[in-house]
């Protein structure tokens, strides 16, 4: 009985035990667990490990120099076709030679020329026509330029004796009077081929007027070199044309020729490299015998 009695007692005990006893913390498995675990180290080593273990003070970090601001870059955006420009670079060096500097395209078709017309308001046909023929002079700059003394040298001297002016140099002639595109050769009528020859028509037109016709004609020695002979032909009625504004006149002035042949021409003996042929040629003095000739004696 008395130990019935005293279970209740026991049990009201525990309970005061626990009620009594501090709570217990649960370290968080993200906290770290400390360590209990202490040992008697040497005072020497005591007062380092002290030491070592005192924070110490944390000085404040020194300023650091403030970064240098970005410098921000405006580019300034030209329309299409702008050019601006740069003098340093463009300045040519110290013993260079100078050069005109080419414009950029702009991009745009060049205007169309206004049509010609004739007295009764009609279109041009240059094929037939013979407007502006005659009607007044060119300007006495553009005369002096057509009419310019030949310079010995552009001369050039054909085997058999025939002088004559390089084709190109009655163009830069034109151009240099009429300014390019201020002249032109238009066709009259369809290239005629025969069985070795080409020719064809031309007008000469400087600026607006008609100023000369004549034909041209061109010899080929192949199917594959009527194209070429055709282009030739376009060149030799230019020179012919050109007699008509005084260009090279001299040309064709005995007086003159034969006084430029006995200055500036003589007359070798050759042999053909090929056919082993020999025969006299005119050359100009201060040019070479060219193939497919050498020179030789009698």
């Amino acid at each position: 009985m008395a130990s019935r009695a005293s279970t209740p007692l026991r049990i009201a005990a525990q309970h005061l035990r626990l009620a009594h006893r501090s709570p217990r913390t649960f370290a968080s498995a993200a906290t770290p667990k400390t360590s209990t675990y202490s040992k008697t180290l040497p005072s020497s080593r005591t007062a380092a490990t002290a030491t070592a273990s005192k924070p110490s003070p944390t000085k404040p970090a020194a300023a650091s120099p403030a970064a240098p601001a970005k410098k921000t870059l405006v580019r300034k955006i030209e329309p299409a076709g702008h050019h601006v420009p740069n003098p340093a670079a463009e300045a040519p060096a110290p013993g260079q030679a100078t050069h005109r500097r080419i414009p950029q395209v702009s991009g745009k078709p060049l205007p169309d020329a206004p049509p010609t017309h004739n007295d009764a308001g009609s279109p041009i046909d240059w094929a037939s026509s013979f407007h502006g023929l005659g009607t007044s002079t060119f300007d006495p700059e553009v005369a002096s330029l057509l009419q310019a003394p030949l310079e010995a040298d552009d001369i050039e001297v054909k085997p058999d004796g025939i002088l004559y002016l390089p084709e190109i140099k009655y163009r830069r002639v034109l151009n240099a009077a009429f300014g390019p595109g201020g002249w032109g050769l238009a066709p009259r009528g369809e290239l005629v081929v025969t069985e070795r020859i080409v020719y064809r028509d031309y007008a000469l037109v400087a600026h607006g007027r008609f100023v000369g016709q004549a034909r041209g004609e061109m010899q080929y020695f192949s199917d594959d070199g009527i194209s070429t002979a055709a282009e030739g032909c376009k060149s030799n009625a230019l020179m012919r044309c050109c007699k008509d504004l005084g260009i090279a006149s001299e040309l064709w002035d005995p007086r003159f020729i034969r006084k430029f042949m006995r200055e500036h021409a003589h007359q070798v003996w050759v042999e053909h490299a090929t056919s082993k042929k020999r025969k006299q040629i005119w050359l100009r003095k201060d040019d070479e015998i060219r193939y497919p000739y050498k020179k030789t004696t009698l």
